[in-house]
């Protein structure tokens, strides 16, 4: 892409454009001695033992100077989003400040919530994640502030010449750096189907900042080629709106300001001083650090060949073994990585995500995992909480809503932690059935997909399963970037849509008005009067309608237009089509009489009302980490599934249960109203995607009074009381990390209640006791069933030894085979037992019970099948079986022709 990146001020001010003498990459600078661009590998780090910025900045004071800055330029400071992107739903967690504003602000669907803005963003990226301790720079969780302008067509805010004025004055006159340092090194931007010209800021040897002017997007086929750009081998044409993207690290202009050897002394230092007292780490001779970032800089680091590499090279520089080396960086680099990775694990935590082994979820559970092993490799018994507690205590002054959760991340971690104890334990066995079977076929090394899938399915780190192989003779070759393997393999796991298949095509219905929604003007509308303005085969279009179609989890309406029942509906864009059963009965332009079947709609209503007073309860008994992750109504029951780390118990159901009623006494007002979505946002916060994401510039808002707010495209009652008891019937697991409530609310909680009293009842009247009585009752029956069916079981073994003396009298000669047939008492149990016990060498058994099971046993030494002789019997007297040579079972049809099937077998004896 060929662009003019000349902005004012290097024109102004003297900067000049060169050409970087090791990449060949365009940059500008006011120093006219240089030859490099300041971007590593083509220069190394300056700034370790020698600060960059003349004074010692704090996360916490360097992000405060930041957006007070802007501020002071007319920007409007935003608070942080979730790293959990409720608004979308085609990435798993957010990894830049841009993340926030798309689709919506970006698309011109939603306005930003200020024009120009400025930002702090905590971004996770697990790009990097087998470098996170080992480079002194990678982070799995980093800060990316920012200051976003929106040019929307006809509404300019800024573009490249202030947004590069705004950086250098920020670098230079706010944090003292050095202006004759800083390069802008030229350098196009592409990433999420967008793309633009792109500076990235360099400043003695670290990149400080990437100014990013999004101004294209992907290319449609159909694009006109006097508008298409090619930039990194992709086709792009111009946006409407160009967007400055910027992007500011926040650790790293921290480390600068300290000059550490990593940038994790200079952020994590309130975590990496305490673990390295605890694991008792002697004091490493400080250049091994520093020649490690300082190389590791250069180096691109994707595999053990450039580990080794870099390794081999830092020894050379510092005078040591490669022994010696690796002795003294691993305690190090562990206890890096463990800092990083608890403090990433307390942002997802604090915003929702819940351990599981799907999607944002995975990736939770692989950090708790990846930490407890470095902690084991460490020798530190210490728990995990206690780590993430460290990061609660140092965050919450900044995060309040760490402390507010504490007990919960907590919680969720020391649950973590047992399931991964319990998963060793059971893994142990698992791993040695497999390396038993590799070895049967001579297979030496343990295959990777057999590695991911230990991993995935198990939880079994590839470390663990190398031990445990090891032991066993087999060999692992562990990949180096395993980690970054299947975090990759769980970024994959966009959200699958259900394809629904559209019941009429686009183009019939795209130039008919918007139905008007009688069912939002007024939920209790019963009846009303249309105009009919379309039939497409058995779909007729009104020009308004009272029937709700399918959507949201609320089922459609029924009922009937002109006395013809409707059997379904449904949306396709703004227009709802009505399905009847004699479509022929309809004509363009005439009025309709249309009939709700209202027995079904109120009983749908109170489920949805009630969905959102049971989702007040969940949250308020279960904690802030519970989402909804998807419902159903019914006429007779309702499912609310939530996201919940753990079983739900006996108690906090009675307690949710409570709580959702007394909300339903109380009669809370339920209103609803629309609202730009922007507006929504910053009025209700996230919560409002708690049913998913809502499409569309303005979004309807539903809120039960002090208790819950969603936006919600559902029909609702205007008052809690109308909702009427509500009853959880069940809880289901019905995956990893979530919860399923089966419930009814109204009419449905009482036929249940009703159905429940007539079982009890009934119950009572078979035990001859009151209910009250029924538990004591019976839990004696049971007592007295169980200590009976143990003299059962103990009366027919002593008949079983019986049978077997008395049957052993009973054996008969044919040729060289001794033969036992008989029909005799008992189940197929006693059968099988009694067989087994009269099986030898040379002899035949078969018994036949009197209900028509059969066992026949073929003792070692003949040349007979059981399973052969079974058919012989079953050609007799009917029915089946089969088994094995020793053994083979089954029932035959006519048990009178028992004693014909014994004689029969005999014969084939013979």
């Amino acid at each position: 892409m060929s662009m003019d990146m000349t902005t004012r001020m290097f024109k102004e001010e003297g900067w000049m454009r060169k050409t970087c003498k090791v990449c060949g990459k365009p940059f500008w600078t006011l120093d006219p001695d240089r030859e490099t661009c300041g971007d590593p590998p083509c220069d190394e780090y300056e700034f370790i033992g020698k600060p960059g910025i003349p004074k010692k900045y704090t996360l916490d004071e360097m992000r405060e100077k930041f957006l007070s800055f802007f501020e002071k330029h007319g920007h409007g400071r935003v608070k942080r989003y979730p790293i959990l992107p409720r608004w979308r739903d085609d990435v798993l967690l957010v990894g830049a400040s841009i993340m926030d504003f798309q689709p919506w602000v970006i698309s011109g669907e939603a306005d930003p919530p200020a024009n120009p803005l400025t930002i702090s963003q905590p971004s996770i990226r697990f790009t990097d994640i087998d470098n996170v301790g080992i480079t002194g720079r990678h982070f799995t969780i980093f800060e990316m502030m920012a200051h976003h302008a929106f040019n929307y067509p006809g509404k300019p805010i800024y573009w490249m010449d202030e947004t590069v004025e705004l950086a250098f004055k920020f670098f230079t006159k706010e944090l003292g750096m050095k202006a004759e340092d800083i390069t802008f090194k030229e350098n196009p931007w592409a990433g999420g189907g967008n793309a633009g010209p792109a500076f990235e800021v360099l400043y003695r040897g670290l990149e400080v900042a990437t100014l990013v002017f999004m101004q294209y997007k992907k290319a449609p086929k159909n694009a006109d080629p006097s508008r298409v750009v090619e930039i990194k081998g992709d086709k792009y044409v111009p946006m409407e709106t160009r967007v400055v993207d910027t992007g500011y690290g926040l650790e790293r202009l921290v480390w600068m300001s300290h000059g550490t050897p990593t940038a994790y002394d200079a952020v994590l230092g309130y975590v990496v001083e305490p673990l390295k007292r605890m694991a008792g780490i002697e004091r490493i001779d400080e250049r091994i650090l520093i020649e490690n970032s300082r190389l590791a800089g250069m180096f691109d680091i994707e595999d053990m060949g450039d580990l080794k590499a870099l390794r081999q090279e830092v020894a050379k520089r510092v005078g040591i073994s490669m022994e010696e080396l690796e002795r003294s960086i691993r305690p190090y680099e562990l206890i890096y990585a463990i800092a990083d990775h608890t403090k990433a694990l307390t942002f997802m935590l604090a915003d929702g995500v819940i351990p599981s082994n799907v999607k944002a979820g995975y990736l939770v559970r692989l950090l708790i995992r990846k930490s407890i092993r470095h902690l084991r490799e460490l020798g530190l018994e210490v728990p995990l909480t206690e780590i993430v507690a460290m990061h609660i205590k140092e965050l919450s002054p900044t995060y309040p809503e760490f402390k507010e959760m504490e007990d919960v991340i907590l919680d969720i971690i020391n649950v973590e932690e047992k399931r991964y104890f319990d998963t060793l334990r059971r893994g142990s066995d698992l791993v040695k059935r497999e390396i038993e079977k590799l070895k049967k076929k001579g297979i030496e090394e343990l295959p990777l997909e057999r590695l991911l899938l230990f991993y995935e399915s198990h939880g079994l780190t590839p470390e663990i399963v190398a031990e445990i192989a090891e032991r066993e003779g087999i060999k692992v070759h562990i990949p180096d970037n395993f980690y970054t393997l299947v975090a990759k393999e769980a970024e994959r796991q966009t959200k699958k849509e259900e394809k629904k298949v559209e019941i009429v095509d686009f183009e019939l219905v795209k130039d008919l008005p918007d139905t008007r929604t009688l069912y939002y003007e007024d939920p209790f509308m019963r009846e009303f009067e249309a105009k009919v303005l379309k039939v497409i085969n058995d779909w007729v279009i009104l020009d308004q309608t009272a029937f709700y179609p399918e959507g949201g989890g609320q089922p459609y309406d029924t009922g009937e237009l002109n006395g013809v029942k409707v059997l379904e509906v449904q949306k396709v864009g703004k227009v709802i089509l009505h399905r009847v059963e004699r479509p022929e009965e309809f004509k363009e332009g005439m009025t309709v009489h249309g009939k709700l079947d209202w027995t079904r709609r109120i009983q749908h209503m109170r489920h949805h009302t009630g969905t959102h007073v049971l989702m007040g309860a969940l949250v308020r008994v279960l904690g802030k980490h519970v989402w909804q992750a998807g419902s159903q109504l019914h006429t007779d029951w309702a499912r609310l599934d939530i996201s919940h780390y753990k079983r739900i118990t006996e108690e906090e159901l009675r307690e949710i249960e409570r709580l959702a009623n007394r909300i339903v006494m109380e009669n809370r007002r339920v209103a609803w109203e629309w609202l730009p979505r922007t507006e929504a946002e910053m009025k209700y916060g996230f919560r409002l995607y708690q049913g998913g994401v809502v499409p569309g510039r303005i979004i309807r808002v539903l809120r039960i009074e002090d208790w819950d707010v969603q936006a919600c495209g559902g029909t609702h009652l205007p008052n809690t009381c109308l909702v009427g008891p509500i009853k959880i019937l069940r809880t289901e697991r019905i995956q990893d990390g979530v919860e399923r409530i089966i419930f009814a609310a109204g009419e449905a909680a009482v036929n249940w209640m009703q159905e429940t009293e007539r079982i009890l009842k009934r119950t009572s009247e078979v035990f001859r006791v009151p209910p009250e009585k029924l538990p004591e009752t019976a839990g004696r029956f049971f007592n007295e069933w169980k200590e009976a069916r143990k003299e059962v079981e103990k009366l027919r073994k002593e008949l079983a030894k019986l049978l077997v003396y008395e049957l052993e009298d009973r054996i008969e000669r044919v040729g060289e085979v001794e033969f036992i047939g008989a029909v005799v008492e008992g189940t197929m149990d006693d059968l099988r037992e009694t067989a087994n016990k009269l099986r030898k060498d040379k002899r035949v058994v078969l018994l036949i019970s009197r209900e028509g099971h059969f066992v026949v046993a073929v003792g070692d030494g003949l040349d007979l099948k059981a399973g052969e002789l079974a058919k012989v019997i079953t050609s007799v007297a009917g029915g089946g079986g089969g088994g094995r040579k020793e053994l083979a079972q089954g029932r035959i049809k006519n048990p009178l022709k028992a004693e014909e099937a014994i004689a029969e077998v005999k014969k084939r004896l013979g």
